[in-house]
């Protein structure tokens, strides 16, 4: 079947239109990444499948196919992969990013992903907070990533490198504006083969289908999180809809912060990169502001708990904490920046903001 057969097939609208089956998705996956196909059935089959939702065979295809097209090794042989959206975040914390300093901190070794901003949020990324942070993902050696990470336990993976066919689709993209399959396969890369993984959803929608997408795949345990802004990040001011994916099974659950008195309301903020880095700077020194102390340590704990380090997330929190507290987590970091070719934290200037510090 070639592409114009397949643009019939799922361009008939949201009833007329049939889901592909996972080898004629495969096809049309490797032809896009190949770009043997043109811009405009590109665009046309993206458009299509936004309109009646793909399917789990379509998705498992496009996440196969990126793998396929992708450098992946296995730096660590016992980690966890944070899954965030690679369209960034414009009104929340990415507490993503210092909790996996908190948790190499543990040795509980982390891999880290994304790119330039995308659409359709186009918002504040990794990829950013890290250029603000000293570090130009842009001008990254794979092998610096590689020797931080085994020095660390931080890896971070910016995506168009390892995946040249994410790069050359760039334009096409943000051309487009709207969210596409490649918005979730790109997240399921799993660039060091980790046997955990927290994803982060935005819609109800998504919760179920990616739960059962990740059954297909060879995790441990996996996590799917409802959290801020479509990250894996859980809130701190209200519980957090999260589905566990293990042995094949799949079952929903809340994970609400004032059981372990930790809930807290979250601050209004700006949040530009700076005040990003300045945010998760502050909590790894020992200095920040409560909430997102707080915020921290009930992620870090959860993904304690979700990589099978810790019996419960309770114990979780407390180990981490722990580390935050000795300093290990911010001495990490420190030495993670300058081993990414960055300068040292400690150069730079921590303002509080715009409460008391907790």
């Amino acid at each position: 079947m070639d592409m114009s057969q397949i643009l019939r097939e799922v361009g008939r609208g949201k009833r007329g239109s049939r889901d592909l089956n996972y080898a004629e998705a495969l096809i049309v996956a490797e032809n896009i990444l190949k770009q043997q196909v043109s811009p405009a059935q590109t665009a046309a089959f993206l458009m299509a499948e936004r309109m009646k939702m793909e399917n789990v065979e379509e998705m498992e295809a496009f996440v196969h196919a990126c793998r396929n097209s992708a450098e992946r090794s296995s730096v660590f042989q016992d980690s966890l992969d944070c899954a965030g959206p690679y369209d960034g975040r414009t009104k929340s914390f990415m507490a993503t990013y210092p909790v996996a300093f908190v948790l190499a901190a543990t040795g509980l070794p982390v891999t880290l992903h994304g790119s330039e901003p995308l659409p359709p949020k186009w918002g504040v990324t990794l990829s950013v907070v890290l250029r603000e942070a000293g570090i130009d993902t842009r001008r990254m050696d794979r092998e610096n990533a590689r020797s931080a990470a085994l020095h660390t336990g931080v890896m971070y993976v910016s995506a168009e490198d390892w995946c040249e066919p994410l790069r050359r689709l760039r334009p096409l993209r943000e051309e487009l504006g709207f969210r596409t399959v490649l918005n979730t396969a790109e997240k399921l890369i799993d660039y060091n083969h980790s046997p955990y993984l927290v994803f982060g959803v935005f819609h109800n929608t998504f919760l179920d289908r990616i739960a059962k997408l990740l059954t297909r795949f060879q995790y441990q345990r996996a996590y799917v999180v409802q959290g801020m802004e479509g990250s894996e990040d859980l809130y701190i001011d209200r519980p957090t809809r999260v589905y566990a994916v293990e042995n094949g099974e799949m079952k929903l659950e809340l994970v609400d912060p004032s059981i372990y008195d930790l809930d807290m309301p979250v601050p209004d903020m700006i949040w530009t990169a700076a005040k990003q880095v300045e945010v998760a700077e502050s909590v790894l020194r020992g200095e920040g502001h409560l909430t997102f102390v707080n915020q921290v340590l009930l992620n870090a704990g959860f993904r304690l708990y979700v990589a099978g380090r810790v019996p419960s997330i309770e114990q979780g929190i407390y180990t981490c904490k722990q580390h935050i507290e000795s300093g290990a987590a911010f001495r990490l970091y420190q030495q993670w920046c300058v081993s990414m070719g960055g300068e040292l934290p400690d150069s730079r200037t921590i303002s509080i903001y715009p409460a008391s510090s907790g």
